[in-house]
């Protein structure tokens, strides 16, 4: 369907920025509105911005009501370290989740929410990929899990009671030549820690194809639960071979030692984050390729091969004047 209004929460993120450019080139989105903390991180051409504070919950729920958007997105989801710290992060998640979805109770015109989660809600370890998404339990035994938790209930709540499609999004860590990420902050780092009694494996999701992934249920005004996941998985000491980076193995007190040292060095390891070191995390793609035909197109290894082939900062001193 042509002629749609469009709503992006998070527009001034780099994932939000992402969907917002994507969605300027599709064909069925009309008029495109998003806001933010913070400006766009990427140049875009139609797209109406406002920057507005987390707080303001009469504000952006104004704006929600008097843009009345066919299809809202909403990306507008904090990760604990990636640009705030874990309480601001959580906080402000919290707040813009609880205008969002009270201002889409009263939007005449929405008929499909793309919902931003993680797979940090299905807690520690691996799940069997034979059993279905939306019958699996979740346990969320992090911040950012139970962050991830507070919205989809949100947004089941949305969907009993307006009886519109939710597409919610599970979304594996997601890395980026510029997202800021947690766990490709710690993965750069020239010395590596590691869960040194174990090693378990995860996926990751490359940003683009979580993008492609928010901009497919939209389009197909897809209703369920998909773990948007990269083929195959990693462990830390494969990452850290790919990287040629120095491994650290700890555990004990060393560990402990190691999840502030990484701080120090401008790493935060938040708690979902060294939990995924130490246990793992797995998950299967299979409602994503039924529900919105999709397949990322770069498996875990390749995401994280590219993480160490994206330039780093590179201090040029000053030349000194010659009088």
């Amino acid at each position: 369907m042509k002629g749609r209004r469009v709503l992006i929460t998070g527009m001034g993120g780099e994932l939000g920025s992402l969907v917002a450019s994507m969605a300027e080139r599709s064909e069925w989105a009309s008029d495109i509105m998003g806001f933010d903390v913070d400006p766009p991180r990427r140049m875009l051409t139609r797209s109406q911005f406002v920057r507005v504070r987390a707080d303001e919950h009469d504000r952006i729920a104004t704006l929600i009501q008097e843009f009345n958007p066919h299809v809202l997105l909403h990306v507008g989801v904090w990760e604990p370290d990636a640009r705030l710290g874990t309480a601001d992060a959580q906080s402000c998640t919290d707040q813009v989740a609880k205008a969002v979805f009270d201002a889409a109770h009263q939007t005449e015109s929405l008929e499909t929410v793309v919902v931003r989660s993680g797979t940090e809600i299905y807690g520690r370890g691996a799940y069997s990929p034979d059993i279905a998404v939306e019958s699996t339990p979740i346990a969320p035994n992090t911040v950012y899990g139970r962050m991830c938790e507070n919205i989809e209930t949100r947004a089941v709540d949305l969907r009993t009671s307006r009886g519109i499609n939710v597409c919610t999004l599970r979304l594996a860590p997601v890395l980026g030549a510029h997202v800021p990420s947690p766990l490709g902050r710690l993965l750069r780092l020239p010395a590596i820690p590691y869960y040194g009694l174990g090693n378990p494996i995860f996926n990751v999701v490359e940003d683009h194809d979580a993008a492609t992934a928010f901009m497919l249920g939209a389009q197909r005004d897809a209703d369920g639960v998909a773990n948007i996941v990269a083929n195959g998985a990693i462990s830390m000491l494969r990452a850290t071979t790919l990287g040629r980076r120095l491994p650290l193995p700890s555990f004990g007190p060393a560990w402990w030692l190691a999840k502030n040292a990484s701080t120090i060095a401008g790493a935060p390891m938040p708690d979902h984050v060294a939990d995924l070191i130490q246990h793992g995390r797995l998950a299967a793609s299979n409602e994503a390729a039924h529900l919105l035909r999709f397949a990322p197109r770069h498996s875990t290894t390749e995401v994280v091969r590219n993480l160490y082939e994206w330039p780093s900062i590179e201090r040029i001193p000053a030349k000194k004047q010659v009088a």
